[in-house]
């Protein structure tokens, strides 16, 4: 089945009703987003040169415009590669080349990024709004792409313990599973419910999108095109049963504004992306009521490994309520998930293991990577590389993350990356990058450098190769660091020392 589907159903059967908003106005009804995906879908297949199969890109911000650019590319019977807009101009030029995307549709304020690294492969980079782009929608509508369950649809590129980016190969099968998982067990959509998009429509935001076209919501975009608390909240206000995906930095935003607010305008905010702390959690419940619920995900089985539900995070009477609030929730109830050993043996409930899962949202591998591939899915299993204990009720509790991953605000950053980044500085001999706990935004980055080298410098190093939000936050000049017999930075040990220094400076 073609995801489009969905969308080319509501087109013809609730034309009239409200598909996309901006601000505070009816931007698209599904009528019009469906002719409008149609005839961009025809512009693919004509003018563009896009085959069946063929990858298509997406390098924006959130827009009002997203949805028909990813619903035309479906129907065109093509596939998305949507790319977080906040990567550096060289991370954009990697993505193009490695999914060999041919088109790419961009917004405004990356367009100038991308240009001087973009590669032979892309033949098309359109502005999204500009007189090219409306002249695409002047081909006759092109009637949908039937596609295979298998087939893909959205290529996920997530970063990897090399700091090179993954595409995680998601078909339709699997966004549609993802979908069925988000209405029956994370919240429940009726027709004219809202999702508000302050989270990358890359990502997670976009991801939840499809189970709203499927039951016939609406997606609103701010204005803003980011996510500041008192727009959402004043959208919130004025659409009423309103949903968002927020990573807990987001969430704990919301709860600071100090915005007067009522909770039962909201339906949902569903956070993940990151640990929440727990008296985060407590602080937010006590603000939005029980409208919280918890999902814990991966690229490669995008937003369904687990979920704690708006009843477990509200039910301050259950005697175990705050371990609950420290989990990440129980399996979804189509995947199946186990802890085990490096052996991949199962391990004793309430003994830490490897997460593995599962299920239909399980991705079938990475595009042009089998080696990669080999190493996440073993005997149809994902491991996730993250660590985690399960109790005796299912509830399942991350420990650590075995690749050192840092999530600061949501975002995944992968230390070696920019590791190898400072290391090219000519006063760096030695870096070790971990992520720090931060109140507000969960891990913040810090660098320790074994060398002489001005925090000017590689910050200005650091910009002109990776993304901003990977920058480290501060650099700590040190002799040597922890290392075992084998010469191998302890990272543990080096987390543990920052630890104690921050304490001591308390």
């Amino acid at each position: 089945m073609n995801l489009a589907l969905w969308l080319d159903r509501a087109g013809r059967e609730c034309p009239q009703a409200t598909a996309v908003g901006t601000g505070t106005a009816i931007h698209q009804t599904y009528g019009q987003l469906a002719e409008r995906a149609a005839r961009l879908a025809a512009a693919l297949r004509g003018p563009l040169g896009v085959p069946e199969g063929g990858r298509v890109a997406i390098i924006a911000k959130n827009l009002p415009q997203y949805l028909e650019i990813l619903y035309g590319i479906w129907m065109a019977g093509a596939a998305a590669v949507p790319v977080n807009a906040k990567l550096h101009g060289s991370e954009f030029g990697y993505i193009l080349e490695h999914s060999g995307a041919s088109v790419a549709f961009v917004s405004g304020d990356v367009e100038g990024a991308i240009a001087p690294f973009a590669p032979d492969s892309l033949k098309h980079a359109v502005r999204i709004g500009g007189a090219d782009y409306e002249k695409l929608f002047a081909a006759d509508p092109l009637p949908l792409t039937p596609r295979a369950d298998t087939d893909l649809a959205w290529l996920f590129y997530t970063s990897g313990t090399t700091g090179r980016p993954k595409g995680a190969l998601l078909s339709h099968a699997n966004l549609a599973a993802m979908s069925y998982a988000y209405a029956a067990e994370v919240d429940p959509i009726s027709p004219g419910d809202v999702l508000y998009h302050g989270a990358p429509m890359s990502h997670g935001s976009g991801l939840y999108l499809m189970a709203h076209v499927m039951r016939r919501g609406v997606s609103v975009v701010p204005e803003s095109a980011a996510f500041e608390p008192d727009e959402m909240l004043g959208l919130a206000a004025h659409w009423g049963r309103t949903s968002l995906f927020a990573a807990p930095t987001m969430v704990k935003r919301l709860v600071a504004s100090g915005v007067s607010f009522d909770p039962s305008r909201l339906r949902s905010i569903v956070y993940g992306g990151g640990p929440m702390y727990v008296e985060d959690t407590i602080a937010a419940l006590d603000v939005f009521g029980d409208h919280l619920v918890q999902i814990y995900g991966q690229g490669e089985t995008p937003m369904t490994i687990t979920t704690l539900g708006r009843e477990d995070i509200s039910d301050r009477t259950a005697p175990d309520w705050r371990e609950k609030l420290g989990s990440v929730g129980r399996p979804f109830a189509m995947l199946d998930v186990r802890l085990v050993d490096g052996e991949g043996r199962p391990v004793a409930t309430g003994e830490t293991g490897e997460i593995i899962c599962r299920g239909p949202t399980v991705m079938p591998g990475y595009w042009n990577d089998p080696d990669a591939t080999a190493r996440a899915l073993k005997d149809g299993w994902l491991y996730t590389g993250d660590v985690g204990a399960m109790n005796g009720s299912g509830y399942l509790t991350l420990k650590d993350r075995s690749k050192d991953m840092i999530i600061s605000g949501g975002t995944n950053i992968y230390p070696r990356e920019v590791e190898e980044v400072l290391l090219t500085h000519s006063g760096v001999r030695e870096v070790s990058v971990i992520g720090r706990p931060d109140p507000e935004w969960g891990e913040i980055v810090v660098a320790y450098v074994v060398g002489a080298a001005p925090p000017p410098e590689l910050d200005a190093l650091c910009l002109s190769r990776i993304a901003r939000f990977k920058r480290p936050k501060h650099y700590v000049f040190v002799e040597s660091l922890p290392k075992n017999n084998y010469g191998k930075v302890v990272k543990t040990e080096l987390r543990a020392q920052d630890a104690a220094t921050q304490k001591g400076a308390a």
